[in-house]
């Protein structure tokens, strides 16, 4: 949009009036920034029609990405970037002497994603409006979100994430658009004359959802799309003796992004939480359907909307659909059928089958009878269908309900016409082993899709100096293309752009310095290689190898105080699931291992280690910019993707990778050269499955190195408990995910790394092929191949 400083002022002063009667000689910094986000909020308003129409009136096809977790980060100069008034703003602000990224600190990062898989979400959204496509989020608007992550004495303590007790300028109250969800009570069939059967229900309890919508902003175009979230209310006509337990019940539907499942109570909860997104959400696609097109009987609802499931969380889709055509609008079971499979998708975002969701048939059957009822009747009819076509042997393992079970995968496969991973060997994998007979019986479903970012963040906001280096090299072309890095390659051998490239990073590393003093209080040498681990705690992602790798670097310099290496800073940024007590104890060992080394004189500069609390999407935008290193060091065929990689990546980081998830297509586009590989390939850790695995003991007894350094892990200081267990993992537990196996080949391409690092300009070419070669990783380019294969929904203007 068009705008100038003194019209920016002009209204940014009318807010200030309006809203608190104050001028900005008088107004605090959060009445500005309040200011502010009401003004930029009147300016994208402008575009942003009801229930997300086009000016036009097209009613083109609409696609609706049902996720149990968004994690968009701060709105504020994400929606000034793509509204193109950024620079303008931030001028303005400064002639009226106010500092907008101080401004910006008085935004809480909305609470209502964990990791991956939510901040995967936010950049589609943050996509389909940039490519103009016609896509909205549905999900929950967590009062707490997952929780506020506190480092005391080492351990993680959870405390709630109270990001709305400020407001959120963001968001539109839509009661208009409320529904009612229904839960539990008995159901039953009635004739309601002509030998017609009605579903009758009785004793439910009912729960109305209340849609607030936030405005997903497209980057520099006319598009506004939108992202609806979720609270669970009492309904109006409540009965007054209705308990505060049961309103607190109620509210918590709405208030914990996933609740602790390691009992009934939390499991039951989750259980609930999914229906209720769900249901809420298809109610209102249908009814605004109805209203714009007129469709009253749904006869052309295929031809018009498409559900994404992402991850097996909404898969009750499938269910609440055939129960909204069938039930509601009286279609009948064999076009309801038909048209749920086309218009639902599905992505797998997972190897393990462990983290596939499962649920009791009994409690299903307790919370949401009719849906239940349904499932088995899908059930029942796959089977009917395919034992004649596959025989009973691939029917039987891949039914809905087995054994007191119900699968939400199968579900998810079975009642949608697209299932994708989201890395070429994720995907792979999904169809050669994890998912086989599934693609034995439909494999035209299976589909790769490599997963991407929004660069508008994870660069154009979070490093705008690199940005403006490009910029200045390249022109601006690759603002809206980000293939356009490529030409950066021009640049390989050119030192004036290998030295500023070199300087931006260093003032990156100082400001994320100054970031650990102060949260920290330990004193970090930004010239030291900055190695970064940020991602969600989990033993799979085996940050243990990186703990072990740093106690080995520590006992090296213990030995020989005058050994020449190449100072290193070790951070890392992870939340563990409350109920994960293994991920917690390697959190605390973390801890302990960085006190002790930070705080060993003899060490000095030569070796830090950092774990930053409350890992979230802010802070993400200090990390990245500023790493060296990327460490992406799963075992081979247990990450689908990852997507830290790939922001590492676009930021300048080298990798330090297995064969794993999209490392690979990393690998590939950057070249050998530019990426460290080390470790077993997928193809040799199947080899260990399929012979029995290895003999973890035979390792520890064999290397003196590895043998010290677990046996270290159970005196290390105030972590002797945390220590025996991570032993314990990888010695009696005989090492699930293969650490000290890989653990030689780890320290090789470490070292391979620093010696790289000695070559200031080998090492700042290869960080700017890697910012030249990010351009396929693009969520731009993800959510097009979306649109034109699975939801066949087309650009704006097309």
């Amino acid at each position: 949009m068009e705008l100038t400083t003194q019209t920016f002022l002009t209204d940014f002063e009318g807010a200030l009036k309006a809203n608190y009667a104050k001028t900005l000689e008088t107004a605090s910094n959060f009445e500005n920034y309040m200011a502010l986000a009401t003004v930029v909020r009147d300016y994208y308003s402008r575009i942003w029609i009801d229930d997300n129409d086009y000016k036009d009136k097209t009613k083109k096809k609409q696609v609706y990405y049902f996720s149990i977790e968004f994690m968009p980060g701060r709105m504020l100069k994400s929606n000034l970037l793509n509204l193109g008034i950024l620079s303008t703003v931030r001028a303005a602000l400064s002639e009226a002497n106010i500092d907008l990224d101080s401004l910006s600190e008085n935004e809480q990062d909305m609470a209502i994603g964990n990791g991956g898989l939510g901040r995967l979400a936010s950049c589609f959204m943050d996509s389909l409006a940039s490519t103009g496509l016609p896509g909205n989020g549905n999900g929950i608007r967590y009062r707490y979100g997952l929780f506020k992550q506190k480092i005391i004495d080492g351990y993680q303590v959870e405390l709630p994430d109270a990001w709305l007790n400020n407001g959120n300028p963001w968001e539109v109250r839509r009661t208009d658009k409320a529904v009612e969800v229904k839960f539990g009570g008995n159901v039953w069939m009635k004739e309601v004359g002509n030998g017609k059967l009605k579903v009758q229900h009785e004793n439910q309890e009912t729960i109305l959802a209340v849609p607030y919508d936030t405005a997903m902003v497209g980057y520099e175009n006319t598009t506004v799309n939108n992202m609806c979230l979720w609270r669970a209310e009492l309904p109006q006509d409540t009965p007054a003796h209705l308990t505060l337990d049961y309103m607190s019940d109620v509210e918590m539907l709405s208030s914990v992004l996933y609740p602790d499942d390691s009992n009934e109570a939390g499991r039951l909860l989750r259980l609930k939480q999914e229906y209720f997104f769900v249901s809420a959400g298809l109610q209102r696609i249908i009814a605004h359907y109805k209203k714009s097109t007129g469709d009253e009987h749904l006869v052309h609802i295929a031809e018009h909307i498409a559900v994404h499931i992402n991850d097996t969380h909404p898969a009750l889709c499938v269910p609440e659909f055939m129960r909204l055509l069938v039930d509601e609008n009286d279609m009948s079971w064999e076009a309801a059928w038909q048209t749920t499979v086309k218009v639902m998708s599905y992505t797998n975002h997972t190897i393990m089958v462990e983290a596939m969701e499962t649920w009791p048939e009994a409690m299903v059957e307790k919370l949401l009878p009719r849906n239940y009822q349904i499932i088995l009747e899908i059930d029942r009819r796959f089977t009917e269908e395919y034992i004649p076509k596959v025989g009973p042997s691939l029917v039987h393992n891949t039914r809905i309900v087995k054994d007191g079970i119900i699968n939400m995968a199968h579900l998810s496969i079975i009642g949608s016409h697209s299932t994708n991973g989201v890395a070429k060997l994720h995907s792979d994998l999904l169809k050669d082993v994890v998912l086989h007979d599934f693609y034995v019986i439909f494999p035209e479903r299976f589909n790769n899709k490599t997963n991407g970012i929004a660069e508008r963040r994870w660069v154009q906001i979070a490093n705008e100096d690199l940005s403006a280096l490009i910029d200045a090299k390249i022109g601006k072309t690759w603002r809206h293309d980000l293939n356009e890095l490529s030409v950066l390659k021009a640049y390989q051998d050119d030192e004036d752009t290998l030295e500023r490239l070199d300087a931006v990073k260093l003032e990156d590393k100082k400001r994320l310095s100054a970031l650990i003093k102060e949260r920290n209080g330990i004193t970090v040498n930004p010239e030291a290689i900055f190695d970064v681990q940020i991602k969600r705690l989990h033993a799979y992602k085996r940050q243990v190898l990186n703990l072990l790798h740093i106690l080995k670097l520590y006992y090296d310099l213990k030995e020989n105080p005058t050994l020449d290496v190449v100072p290193r800073v070790f951070i890392f940024g992870a939340k563990a699931a409350p109920s994960y007590h293994y991920a917690k104890a390697v959190i605390k060992a973390i801890n302990e291992v960085a006190n002790m080394i930070n705080n060993d004189a003899t060490i000095a500069d030569k070796l830090k280690v950092v774990f930053l609390e409350n890992y979230n999407v802010s802070l993400a935008e200090v990390i990245i910019p500023a790493a060296n290193v990327g460490e992406q060091i799963s075992l081979a065929s247990k990450e689908a993707s990852g997507t830290s990689n790939m922001k590492l990546m676009l930021n300048g980081a080298l990798t330090m990778a297995t064969l794993d998830g999209a490392n690979i297509e990393i690998k590939d586009v950057v070249g050998d050269e530019n990426i460290f590989i080390f470790g077993l390939d997928k193809d040799e850790v199947y080899a260990y499955y399929n012979n029995g695995g290895y003999n973890a003991r035979e390792i520890y007894e064999s290397n003196p190195t590895l043998k010290k350094i677990l046996d270290s892990l159970k005196t290390i200081p105030n972590m002797e408990n945390e220590g025996q267990e991570i032993f314990d993992s990888l010695i009696t537990y005989n090492d699930e995910y293969f650490v000290l196996r890989d653990f030689d080949d780890y320290v090789r391409a470490q070292k391979e790394l620093e010696t790289l690092y000695r070559d200031k300009r080998a090492w700042n070419k290869a960080s700017l092929l890697n910012i030249a070669n990010a351009g396929k990783f693009s969520s731009d380019r993800t959510v097009r191949e979306y649109a034109e294969h699975i939801w066949h929904v087309e650009e704006k203007g097309k």
